[in-house]
């Protein structure tokens, strides 16, 4: 056993049991290293978004190469600071309005065109897949479940006969996606979990090699 001495590692193992507490019950040891967290991430945060984002992005391009189209994203900016301000709160929504409908439209037609034509080109389209018949079955089940989970989806008629056992299907498809990502988030929380206790154990206090 040879426990470090390092101050980095100390300070880093006591912050790690301090939010391990909370599995005890909540204390004000847990609240102290979640509002230390939280803080030093915000804080980071504007940092990184001020000097990768604002600065160059925006200060520059207005204040120093004269670029008076800036003016436009500068008061769209600065309209999210009117919440605070109840008279002029209303302003608000000018620029939610703009950053939700570009969202949109950038979003939309890329998510489609990433992950429904390409997967179904990749999956479908590729003259591999008759050249195996497992290809060819997994590429038969992955069509038939974007078919269905969009059907699923479809609320513009009742669901009544095919279109029933298609929204049905759908669901099964959803369920199992659903479950394979749920599996795959707790997995994922698993290995943060046991990469902290390799760090206490072996970094700090060097039970382990």
């Amino acid at each position: 056993m040879h426990v470090s001495h390092s101050l980095l590692t100390w300070v880093a193992a006591i912050l790690t049991i301090g939010i391990f507490s909370f599995l005890w019950k909540d204390n004000p040891f847990y609240k102290f290293c979640e509002h230390l967290f939280v803080g030093v991430s915000i804080g980071y945060g504007i940092a990184v978004t001020w000097y990768n984002g604002v600065y160059p992005d925006l200060v520059t391009p207005l204040f120093r190469q004269g670029k008076p189209l800036y003016i436009i994203p500068l008061v769209l900016g600065l309209c999210y600071f009117c919440r605070f301000i109840p008279r002029v709160s209303w302003l608000i929504r000018f620029p939610m309005a703009f950053t939700i409908g570009w969202g949109m439209g950038v979003a939309i037609p890329a998510n489609f065109q990433t992950s429904i034509v390409k997967q179904i080109q990749g999956t479908l389209l590729t003259p591999a897949i008759f050249a195996r018949w497992d290809v060819l079955l997994w590429a038969i089940i992955s069509f038939v479940g974007v078919i269905c989970t969009v059907f699923y989806f479809f609320f513009s008629r009742e669901h009544k006969g095919a279109l029933r056992l298609a929204s049905q299907t759908g669901v099964v498809y959803l369920m199992v996606g659903f479950g394979a990502s749920f599996g795959y988030t707790v997995m994922a929380r698993m290995s943060l979990l046991i990469g902290r206790l390799q760090f206490i154990l072996r970094d700090w206090l060097g039970v382990i090699k």
